[in-house]
């Protein structure tokens, strides 16, 4: 039984996952940014905190900030077990096509912030994020070298929490100045 003839799928994937199990491969495509790491020309961390954004703006739309700090938590820690197996799965370690930390954490950022009454902090919270992890100010540097999914996880964290600050700062000096 199984498919005869050639894999429909052949390219589009990483070849890791052929004959991966199915939640092998939902950890992938969870993994990678419902796949938008595998695909991305460039910058694969970029293209796979779009979903992010997406998360982001349901939450500030429909679920009040607390419930959001809750649903934040329960992603971080779904986070971890994904990120671990797309990583065996891939078989390489940290690999950039993962993205599950990007953007199942990027709702950290925007806790709290009016991001549907005020739609172009969607773009400056996008930027303080991405700047953020590229930069990986401490400890997330020295947290990323956890094992597996805990390490890239772990330094997203910290970068989410530093740029959910810098974006109530930005927020702040918004309200005030203008």
């Amino acid at each position: 039984m199984g498919w005869k003839g050639k894999d429909p799928y052949e390219g589009m994937r990483p070849e890791a996952t052929l004959g991966a199990s199915f939640s092998q491969r939902l950890s992938v495509w969870l993994g990678t940014g419902l796949g938008l790491g595998l695909v991305a020309p460039c910058a694969p961390g970029t293209f796979g905190s779009l979903p992010g954004v997406l998360l982001a703006w349901g939450f500030a739309a429909w679920v009040p900030w607390q419930l959001q700090i809750v649903l934040c938590v329960l992603l971080t820690l779904l986070a971890v077990p994904v990120c671990t197996i797309s990583e065996r799965t891939l078989k390489k370690k940290d690999d950039g096509r993962i993205t599950a930390d990007e953007w199942m954490l990027y709702p950290i950022a925007t806790i709290g912030l009016p991001l549907c009454e005020l739609p172009w902090m969607l773009l400056t919270t996008f930027i303080v994020i991405r700047i953020l992890d590229v930069l990986k100010l401490p400890p997330a540097r020295q947290i990323q070298y956890l094992p597996e999914g805990w390490g890239i996880v772990a330094d997203d964290f910290a970068s989410q929490l530093y740029a959910l600050a810098v974006n109530w700062g930005l927020l702040w000096a918004w309200q005030t100045w203008c």
